[in-house]
């Protein structure tokens, strides 16, 4: 069985919660939803489908092994569905058509946006998020800005 590891109990449990809540909500699960043994705090990668916008788990960041499955029709929809929240660390595109993955890639609120691939980085790129998901950026140059503070002094030599 594949699980992740969920650091500590403060996490396993707000990934728990979202598993309640998704019981409450009625979402479906495809698979995963339940904790992997009895020791440690190890969750089943869990995929819920079908999940309605209004869904709490498809409005915040989970932050453990948790998908939502939501079906769209055009574009201009799942653009609007994708922006459609307070947070805007990530997001993701996959497609064969790269202009299109460029196009909505722009119009995407999110501070790092992959296409054809997840979870990709590289310390020279900046990470960060957009809206309530971040505050300064992670990684590359962009991240000295968090432990430097700009001084200006200016001297007058000479009195004119």
């Amino acid at each position: 069985i594949n699980a992740e590891y969920m650091g500590d109990k403060i996490q396993f449990d707000k990934i728990m919660g979202y598993m309640k809540t998704a019981k409450t909500e009625s979402l479906k699960v495809a698979c995963g939803g339940k904790q992997v043994g009895d020791k440690g705090y190890f969750i089943e990668p869990t995929l819920f489908v079908d999940v309605p916008d209004s869904s709490k788990l498809a409005k915040e960041e989970i932050f453990g092994p948790v998908g939502c499955v939501m079906k769209f029709k055009t574009e201009d929809e799942v653009i609007k569905r994708a922006n459609n929240t307070a947070y805007g660390l990530a997001a993701a595109v996959f497609t064969t058509n790269l202009s299109r993955a460029f196009r909505v890639e722009k119009q995407l609120q999110a501070g790092t946006v992959w296409i054809n691939c997840y979870n990709a980085f590289d310390v020279r790129v900046p990470f960060g998020g957009f809206k309530e998901s971040g505050f300064g950026r992670e990684m590359s140059a962009y991240a000295l800005d968090m432990y430097t503070q700009v001084k200006s002094v200016r001297v007058a030599l000479a009195t004119a």
